[in-house]
């Protein structure tokens, strides 16, 4: 994470000379991030020549101002000879509220994220460029299963040291050190298991407690989670349950509570049930595409990215009041897999697992019935736009901490 000041967070919006760049010249810039993502995602394997066991050689790579990739980066400009144009005039990473502090971090995204979303954001007609473009699809979904492959190779473990250090991980908190056998790959270190005290449940007072180490926003009603927040035009509860809007489901949650958990490639990548709870059903997959789930993507307004991505949704009944929520977990750019640890019938009581995500950032989704959460004060006031036209600011959680309780 770099801390930076505020002045220095990038506002979207088009090259210079939009206007004059024309639709071959925009399709001509998006091959060459198409390019740039790929040799990026081959930079990762160890087997490439320039890997060198180190994350940041490849998709990991961490530069603030893309100026600097003349260094350790250069490769980059080979593809895109426009990159610093690019980077002056689009987000490089969003601000985050660590809690308790009150305090405003800067957290710049790794270069695959960038490319991702550069491939997604360009020009004056930005993602309707995209839409529809089955070749940008098949190219994030190809990307994806293909880093999935090379982190589940053995020769992945290499790159594990060079992760721990890039990303400052704390492996006093690991249940298996960092060379142990237990890790057969990096995937496994990356949905490593922590010990069993290092998540303990804050305020056994509180009734919901955060579901993974994320990057957290809540909305008294979905409603206000979609104008504020989600900006999709065809975003619905339906749409996001991959549900007709007669099924009960839908209409029970419809003008629910919503809460937004947003995890980093960093992060621990396991997730927890947020309240006592008994599981409903099994798992119910959704297919769907690989876009990034960046706050930038999920705030596009011609763009559903939570309800477009492949996901899997988990229905649990709340044991004290009784009603559903719907826990959604959301695949997004370079993510392989989405894994229960829980079946129909299974009883979970709040900060215990439920399942984890393979290689890659990720969001999960939680929709509470009406009238069954009352979120923490300092969540709601941070994920409210400070002005009009703004945006909220997610909160840094770890699982366990309080999010909120049960209306009195």
């Amino acid at each position: 994470m770099v801390q930076l000041h505020e002045s220095e967070l990038n506002k979207p919006g088009g090259l210079e000379g939009d206007d004059q760049v024309g639709m071959q010249g925009m399709e001509k810039l998006q091959g060459e991030i198409a390019e740039a993502f790929k040799e990026s995602v081959e930079r990762s394997n160890p087997q490439h020549p320039d890997n060198r066991n180190d994350v940041t050689q490849g998709i990991h790579g961490h530069v603030h101002h893309f100026a600097s990739v003349s260094g350790n980066h250069s490769w980059l400009n080979k593809f895109v000879p426009q990159l610093e144009a690019l980077a002056a005039k689009y987000h490089v990473g969003n601000y985050v509220i660590i809690r308790g502090t009150n305090q405003r971090i800067f957290e710049s995204m790794p270069i695959y994220a960038r490319l991702g979303m550069h491939l997604l954001f360009y020009g004056r007609e930005q993602v309707k460029l995209l839409e529809g473009n089955k070749r940008v699809e098949e190219l994030l979904k190809a990307q994806s299963k293909r880093e999935g492959q090379i982190y589940d190779s053995p020769e992945s473990r290499k790159n594990i040291p060079s992760f721990i250090h890039t990303y400052n991980i704390n492996t006093s908190e690991l249940l298996y050190p960092p060379e142990s056998p237990e890790y057969k790959n990096f995937n496994e270190f990356f949905y490593r298991k922590l010990k069993p005290e290092a998540r303990p449940v804050q305020n056994p007072d509180h009734e919901f407690c955060s579901a993974a180490d994320s990057r957290l926003v809540v909305y008294p009603t979905v409603q206000d989670g979609q104008t504020f927040w989600i900006k999709g035009d065809e975003f619905s509860v339906p749409a996001l349950l991959g549900l007709d809007k007669s099924d009960p489901l839908c209409q029970a949650l419809e003008h629910g509570s919503l809460a937004s958990f947003r995890l980093a490639p960093a992060d621990y990548h396991r997730f927890h049930s947020p309240a006592d709870v008994t599981v409903v059903g099994e798992p119910r997959d959704i297919p769907g595409q690989y876009y990034t789930v960046n706050p930038q993507a999920v705030n596009e307004k011609d763009l559903d990215v939570l309800s477009a991505n492949k996901r899997s949704v988990l229905v649990l009944n709340h044991e004290a009041t009784n009603k559903k929520i719907a826990f959604i977990a959301v695949g997004a750019l370079l993510v392989g897999s989405i894994k229960w640890t829980v079946s129909d019938g299974s009883k979970v009581q709040r900060g215990e697992e439920l399942g984890y995500f393979a290689y890659g950032g990720s969001t999960i989704v939680a929709l509470f019935e009406p009238g069954m959460i009352e979120f923490d004060a300092d969540l709601v006031a941070n994920s409210e736009p400070k002005k009009k036209g703004q945006l909220g600011t997610e909160t840094l959680m770890k699982v366990g901490w309080s999010i909120g309780k049960v209306p009195k």
